[in-house]
């Protein structure tokens, strides 16, 4: 397979990556827009992971493929020190967001008296506890709600350098590490904690990193040329049943009802939660194996390459190929229409004129800064 990791050879690319991270942003988007008739057909509608999930998990394949190569032989400072910057620069980006959607919430009850974006989703401590609020914000301890997995992805990408050595030199016991990481964080609750509020991280990266590393492993097995998993039959039939029983789970009523009253019968019997639950902070073992299935099903479909290079999903991989800058601007502009949603009588017809213009923006952008880095290289291949 070909490295994607050469920005100066856009060709070079793996546009799978491209595409499904682009199709992620755009349901990230839509599914920050609570309320609106679209937001039922993303795949957390369909199955018992989200988005989200395959984001961490493709951001985890890119860290291998951008960044190992810089990890490679001594002095590792260079290779270290480039990935940090990527952490710093989530950091501030942030920073940024966050500054944003307080100052849209807090417009909206400034200037029309409505006061409720700054009752929710975290921001209601704004006025109960400002001094708590300030110090939380940059020490990233306190967090709003649909603000809070870059985060995450800084934290991760902090303990990147450690984790791609580790798991180019010892694959085997870097996943084990990770499983046993994400079992103890469950068994014992173990998180990142909050302040002012209590509580820990909704994105706990004690769990979420699992997903971190299985990309990590991915990536550097695409590296080598290489799977990390290889295609066996029984694993595609594996992955397909766990996908169809979990879309029969959340569309058949008496599916859901008897398998809610199974699960509550585990939990009497002592199972632990992050074995029988649906819990999206630890990253629950059903949410698990549904974004593991689902990813290993897409990774074997020879269609999704071909789809790939199509140009019917060029706008999605446009939009995966510029992920930070669509993803900050995509909060922005979905807490502006949480906005007009606010102050505007329910139309599914306004919803969907608003997702589509905030969808146009976000690709605008990246068309700006895809043309802008063009001309970039042109300039210093000339």
């Amino acid at each position: 397979m070909p490295d994607p990791s050469n920005a100066s050879a856009p060709s070079r690319r793996d546009r799978r990556i491209d595409m499904l991270r682009g199709m992620a942003l755009v349901m990230i988007f839509i599914n920050h827009i609570p309320g609106t008739a679209y937001e039922s057909y993303t795949s957390r509608n369909f199955g018992f992971s989200d988005a989200a999930e395959g984001f961490v998990l493709i951001s985890g394949i890119s860290a291998a493929l951008a960044y190992s190569a810089g990890l490679r032989a001594w002095p590792l400072w260079p290779g270290v020190a480039r990935i940090w910057g990527r952490a710093w620069v989530l950091y501030l980006v942030h920073l940024l967001v966050m500054a944003w959607v307080i100052g849209i919430a807090a417009g909206v009850e400034r200037f029309t008296g409505n006061p409720e974006m700054m009752s929710q989703n975290n921001l209601q401590y704004l006025q109960s506890d400002l001094p708590g609020v300030l110090v939380g914000i940059p020490i990233l301890t306190h967090q709003l709600g649909y603000v809070n997995i870059l985060p995450l992805y800084a934290v991760l990408l902090l303990a990147a350098p450690g984790l791609i050595l580790a798991a180019a030199r010892w694959p085997g016991v870097t996943l084990a590490g990770a499983i046993a990481v994400w079992v103890l964080a469950g068994l014992f609750r173990l998180d990142l904690p909050n302040f002012p509020t209590k509580g820990g991280w909704f994105f706990n990266p004690l769990a979420w990193q699992i997903l971190f590393v299985l990309g990590i492993l991915t990536g550097l097995a695409i590296r080598r040329g290489a799977r990390f998993v290889a295609v066996r039959g029984w694993l595609v039939v594996f992955s397909a049943g766990y996908l169809l029983l979990s879309l029969a789970w959340l569309k058949i009523p008496a599916l859901t009802e008897a398998g809610n009253a199974w699960l509550g019968w585990v939990s009497t019997q002592g199972v632990p939660f992050i074995i029988r639950d649906f819990d999206k902070t630890y990253v629950a073992l059903p949410r698990l194996l549904h974004i593991l299935s689902l990813a290993y099903l897409l990774s074997v479909w020879p269609l999704i390459r071909d789809l790939a290079n199509s140009p019917i999903m060029a706008p999605f991989v446009l939009l995966g190929r510029q992920a930070l800058p669509v993803f900050a601007f995509g909060t922005i502009l979905s807490t502006a229409v949480q906005a007009v949603k606010t102050l505007t009588p329910e139309s599914i017809i306004i919803d969907g004129v608003m997702i589509a213009l905030g969808l146009a923006l976000q690709l605008a952008l990246a068309w700006a800064r895809d043309r802008h880095r063009s001309v970039l290289r042109a300039a210093q291949a000339g």
